[in-house]
């Protein structure tokens, strides 16, 4: 998995509880089955990835990249689970078209409750801290933007009818990240991303004598008498003075225009996407004192813990009752509270009546969708579920389907149920599904992805999972007993390359489907500056396409995903006559 701040504890409790990753085996994970690019006519692809790609520029001083502006990339018509007609483009009909978005990370950049100085010690630790953090209320905004500019499918032109946020929506489970979250995608509303003293920047990143550090990006510049520091010197980092002022700049939100779901994260649940809440970090997260160094340690490399985190040296900043961590029920009811569309975005007084954040939904006559909570309450970043839910899974797919495989292989009949098309939705991959720690209070083991995976192939009308994580595009077909269905991961806004997706459901009249998928960009302009949000966020943007975690690995593009993990037209037996109906 691709580092970040999500497994800064994950070396230590896998020691602990022997957690292996799962292997599913009924995927077809190899090499992809492709019969070349599909031709369809368009009907909007324009701004889209399929009319032009950005791309990160050819290298300048110490190796540091601008964005440049490459060719468009056709669909690639992936044939691995079902073989379409030739002429499908001349019957296909329009059945969903929806915009799928990701691990927005919303963040406080300032909150004592961040261990950003972790990042120092590398390895599983390196992704404790971006340099352009500070701008992702501005990404996210400029993500809207580009959803509202490409409200309607490029292939079918269908209206979008809805978004879907896959969760990882806040960095840090922290009250402010949540508002500032919900009035991004609502729209319409002030967001002031800023937090503790509103008249100056305490954090990491600023000028402060006597914290000032190399290790962090200086945007203004190093004190006097001090140390260029690294990000300038070694990684051609740019001097941007007025950077931490303008990033905190209140806003209006230019919000998402169409109804839109949300799902429960690892980061929306856990301190850091990994730790649970106690009281001294709860306190310490409010509170005027944010430490700068590492604490204690049995080891060379610590782990994130409470001694590490507040043993430390540390600052005085200015204390903040909104940096307070939500429990789930909160999360929850701040979504209830809102007056957006749909009411709740997915989530019912139920999920408040029995502290969960899993849910359906019937997005069409004909199409349903089925959120899973895939968090782990024992803690670290990967995902399972519990045994509860997994029965309520089981019942849900029962609901939407005429026919199944019994657990035993024998064919199921329900001649009274309608069918539905279902879209499956989760925050972790199937592959990362592999948390095998029990929370407070259980005792059953916990559902990790194979096993969910095995439960989906019984049912023919699973079309596709649609999830996030990894922060990289990628799609990944799974063949089973009753045909099989797609798994489609979308890349995060918080790392390069800052990329959501255009989801398309389309009946083929001649026995598929086809589940298209555009890669879009943000708003943002190629080159950013300071002036707007769409100038901060082409800013970060270009920051992060020279983030020193990315250009440590041995291929900086690589959350860009293959061709074949992008632009792509996913084919799937259609699993009964759903346009006739």
């Amino acid at each position: 998995m691709d580092v970040s701040r999500r497994s800064l504890l994950r070396g230590a409790l896998a020691g602990a509880a022997g957690l292996t990753v799962c292997r599913a085996a009924p995927s077809l994970a190899g090499t992809p089955v492709l019969t070349g690019r599909a031709t369809p006519p368009l009907r909007a692809p324009e701004g889209t990835t399929l009319d032009s790609t950005l791309l990160r520029g050819r290298p300048g001083r110490a190796g540091y990249v601008g964005i440049s502006t490459g060719p468009g990339e056709p669909h690639v018509l992936r044939t691995d689970l079902a073989t379409p007609s030739a002429d499908r483009a001349r019957s296909r009909t329009a059945l969903l078209a929806f915009a799928h978005l990701t691990d927005t990370h919303v963040v406080d950049a300032q909150s004592p409750a961040r261990a950003e100085f972790l990042s120092r010690y590398g390895g599983a630790l390196r992704g404790g801290h971006r340099p352009h953090e500070m701008l992702a209320t501005q990404v996210v905004d400029a993500m809207a933007t580009a959803v509202r500019q490409h409200d309607r499918g490029p292939v079918t032109g269908r209206t979008l009818d809805l978004a879907l946020s896959t969760g990882d929506n806040v960095d840090n489970r922290q009250y402010n990240e949540v508002r500032w979250f919900l009035d991004l995608f609502d729209g319409g509303r002030t967001v002031a991303p800023d937090s503790g003293d509103r008249t100056r920047w305490e954090g990491v990143s600023d000028q402060d004598l006597l914290t000032y550090d190399v290790h962090y990006w200086h945007p203004d510049g190093q004190p006097a008498g001090r140390e260029v520091d690294r990000l300038r010197s070694l990684y051609g980092f740019p001097s941007l003075p007025g950077l931490l002022d303008a990033c905190r700049r209140p806003f209006t939100s230019t919000g998402l225009g169409v109804p839109w779901y949300s799902v429960y994260g690892n980061h929306d649940g856990a301190i850091q996407g990994t730790l649970q809440r106690t009281p001294s970090l709860g306190e310490y997260a409010v509170g005027p004192v944010k430490h700068i160094g590492a604490g204690p340690s049995p080891s060379d490399v610590p782990g994130l813990t409470p001694g590490v985190l507040l043993g430390g040296p540390a600052r005085l900043v200015t204390a903040d009752p909104d940096r307070r961590f939500l429990t789930k029920k909160e999360w929850v009811a701040e979504h209830l509270a809102k007056p957006g569309a749909p009411h709740g975005h997915g989530f019912t007084q139920r999920n408040l009546d029995t502290d969960t954040a899993y849910y359906e939904a019937d997005l069409t006559d004909q199409v349903r969708l089925l959120v899973l909570d895939s968090t782990t309450p024992g803690g670290n970043d990967t995902g399972s579920l519990d045994v509860v839910q997994r029965d309520w899974l089981e019942a849900r797919l029962k609901a939407s389907s005429s026919r199944y495989l019994a657990a035993d292989g024998s064919w199921a009949a329900q001649p009274g149920v309608v069918d539905r098309l279902v879209l499956v939705a989760s925050h972790h991959t199937i592959a990362t599904m592999d948390n095998v720690l029990l929370g407070p209070g259980e005792t059953a083991p916990r559902v990790q992805g194979d096993e969910v995976l095995a439960l989906l192939l019984r049912f023919p009308n699973v079309v596709a999972w649609i999830n996030g994580h990894t922060h990289t595009n990628a799609v990944t077909p799974h063949r089973g007993p009753t045909g099989g269905f797609w798994e489609v991961t979308s890349a995060s806004h918080i790392d390069w390359p800052q990329q959501s997706r255009l989801v398309e459901l389309v009946d083929n009249r001649d026995g598929t489907l086809s589940l298209f998928g555009t890669v879009i960009d943000t708003a943002a302009a190629t080159t950013g500056g300071l002036g707007s949000p769409l100038a901060l966020a082409g800013l970060s943007r270009e920051l992060s396409a020279n983030d020193p975690n990315t250009r440590a690995d041995a291929d900086p593009d690589a959350r860009r995903g293959t061709r074949e993990g992008r632009n792509v037209e996913l084919v799937v037996r259609a699993p009964f006559a759903v346009s006739q109906r």
